[in-house]
């Protein structure tokens, strides 16, 4: 367990850069007092931005670097720059033990091929995931592979729900997280044959590891909030998230419209804005912002290029969370016990 975590940010990252960045490191150390930071990109710009808060100045340490990885840049022309640039800088920290965690905004391409180059999968883990949270009609849920993978077996899937399991007891709260693989059917024999082997050995294994088991998970139960733990290749699950986001936005427009439409649809509006505002919190992004890398030799997490202060505040929480409460050292204990499990005969299972 880290007592004071120290958070490399790459400050140069995201569409506004570090007007919101430094004001969500300002937001994030009133939330979490025993944070301090590396800061990476542009000294001059830092130094102006950081000249409104001189309580997160005095725990803060900037390096400078003039190389910035834009959005648009592809990961394959960038790589051997970005290692010099603010995102490259902040994995770097992480790689040499001089923070505990980084957090950009920037190009998820280069930040995940940077990540997966310096930290490297941890032992028994053969490809990182992009794990993060989604709203649902209960409470949030995990949901990986988000785009990391396109294609997996039956292995990478089972990593893939032992890591999520052990995300969600963090940042969940839950002792015993709920877990399916998303599929095209809730019946055993629909799926491919990676699908129902991987079903196969969480079945039996996961009691031992921590949680729950619960089958296979449509698309359209996706929001319902049944499981806590959604599992998929990264090429599945990365389209249903951004279905669902696009789904979001067509409600939220839909709604717009029809109360605009007539006298009494604004009428309607000015008497149910409570109840608006209370949806409209619980579909923002922001809210539930900070993407994670599974799998790695240490934590780096991933924020909306368009995140808010508040946003990026809580993509900052929870890489706090994962290094508090030692995400690595979870997952390889649980992965120890599936292993250990796999091994005993069938009968004694």
């Amino acid at each position: 367990m880290v007592a004071r975590p120290v958070i490399a940010i790459d400050v140069m990252g995201g569409d506004e850069g570090a007007p919101v960045t430094i004001a969500a490191a300002d937001v994030a150390r009133r939330r979490y007092p025993e944070l301090s930071f590396l800061m990476f990109g542009d000294r001059a710009t830092i130094d102006a931005a950081l000249a409104d808060f001189p309580q997160l100045k005095a725990c803060s340490t900037v390096e400078h670097t003039d190389v910035e990885v834009k959005g648009t840049d592809k990961p394959s022309q960038v790589l051997r720059s970005a290692r010099r640039s603010s995102i490259g800088l902040a994995v770097a920290a992480v790689k040499a033990g001089d923070a505990d965690a980084a957090v950009s905004a920037g190009n998820t391409g280069a930040l995940m091929a940077l990540a997966k180059l310096g930290l490297k999968t941890m032992p028994g883990i053969d490809r990182p995931a992009l794990a993060a949270l989604l709203p649902t009609m209960k409470t949030d849920s995990v949901m990986l592979d988000l785009g990391a993978n396109s294609e997996c077996d039956d292995e990478n899937l089972i990593q893939f729900a032992v890591m999520g399991a052990a995300f969600a007891r963090i940042v969940l709260g839950l002792d015993h997280p709920k877990v399916g693989i998303l599929n095209i059917g809730e019946e055993e024999l629909k799926g491919t044959d990676d699908h129902k082997e991987a079903a196969d050995a969480l079945r039996l294994a996961g009691p031992s590891l921590g949680m729950q088991y619960e089958g296979f998970v449509e698309g359209d139960k996706i929001g319902r909030g049944d499981v806590d733990v959604i599992v998929s290749d990264g090429f599945s699950g990365n389209v249903a998230l951004k279905t669902m986001e696009g789904t979001a936005k067509l409600i939220v427009e839909l709604l717009r419209r029809a109360f605009r439409s007539s006298l009494f649809s604004i009428i309607g509006f000015i008497m149910s804005r409570r109840v608006l505002r209370q949806l409209r919190s619980h579909l923002d992004p922001n809210a539930h912002n900070g993407a994670v890398f599974l799998g790695l030799n240490g934590v780096v997490v991933k924020s909306h290029g368009s995140a808010n202060v508040d946003g990026f505040a809580n993509a900052i929480g929870v890489a706090r969370d994962l290094v508090v409460d030692d995400i690595g050292n979870r997952i390889a204990t649980d992965l120890a016990r599936f292993e250990q499990h796999r091994a005993l005969p069938e009968a004694a299972q």
